[in-house]
């Protein structure tokens, strides 16, 4: 009944602005519809059918396509969840670093929309969806640590888990999977915040050390200040992205050489 509730509020309005909205993890810009999905209180094809009635809901119509594009992948491809589609990235040199996992886990990475993102997931047991997107890049690109290692937390902390969507989303970010994000699109955490959080709300909310901080100090990872003139607790930058970044193009690159 309550998913029913949710579904109806969604579909009068709120899907009409979807488009515009569902970028910004400060507002309430998404159906939040994806735990019901995944424990069954309610189908895709009634979401489908009840948000068709509305005119401007072909954004978010698409969405509900790419679950079901995910759906026939992992019917095809069932070996995908442990293993890339584009086997050439058996070669990839991924890190292995226990203590760079752990800080991403646990939100301490010094780059305050990541650690937004994944305080949110521990606490709540979902994280937004562009916010899923950056807090992946930074996982295997940033670190270079193996995407199935990012799928593998998000499994366990996600209450919406679902195996065809999660390994879509970390094969997409990692660029190994279908229609996979290239190698060259790394996002840039501290302009993904700027751009889709830009007064801060989402970060302040999750990353509380970070409240009595200007909104423009948070999109600077690099420049935030720490103790004695801001956050005494909060931890510097983990990596530099710029770096990471170059670190992450040249690896990429030498895999393409590859026979």
């Amino acid at each position: 009944a309550g998913a029913i509730e949710a579904l109806e509020t969604f579909a009068d309005s709120p899907v009409a602005v979807y488009k515009e909205q569902r970028d910004f993890p400060g507002v309430q810009g998404t159906s939040r519809l994806s735990p019901a999905l995944h424990f069954g209180e309610i189908s895709a094809r009634r979401i489908w059918h009840t948000c068709r009635r509305n005119p401007a809901a072909e954004p978010y119509l698409r969405q509900l396509v790419w679950r079901d594009f995910a759906h026939h992948l992992l019917y095809h491809f069932p070996h995908t969840s442990e293993q890339p589609l584009r086997e050439e990235f058996n070669h990839f040199p991924w890190r292995a670093d226990t203590r760079d996992l752990r800080d991403w886990s646990r939100g301490q990475t010094g780059y305050p929309i990541v650690d937004a993102g994944m305080r949110e997931l521990w606490a709540t047991g979902w994280m937004h969806n562009r916010v899923r997107m950056i807090v992946a890049s930074f996982l295997v690109k940033d670190l270079r640590l193996h995407w199935m290692e990012g799928a593998r937390w998000f499994w366990d902390t996600l209450v919406d888990a679902d195996l065809a969507n999660n390994t879509l989303g970390w094969q997409w970010a990692a660029g190994c999977g279908a229609d996979a994000a290239p190698y060259f699109r790394i996002f840039n955490p501290d302009l993904q915040s700027r751009k889709f959080d830009p007064e801060g709300r989402y970060i302040k909310r999750w990353v509380p050390e970070l409240a009595g901080m200007a909104p423009k100090a948070l999109h600077d990872a690099a420049a935030l200040p720490h103790a004695p003139d801001g956050p005494a607790t909060y931890p510097s930058p983990m990596v530099d992205h710029r770096k990471a970044r170059d670190e992450a193009l040249t690896a990429f690159a030498q895999l393409r050489q590859l026979p």
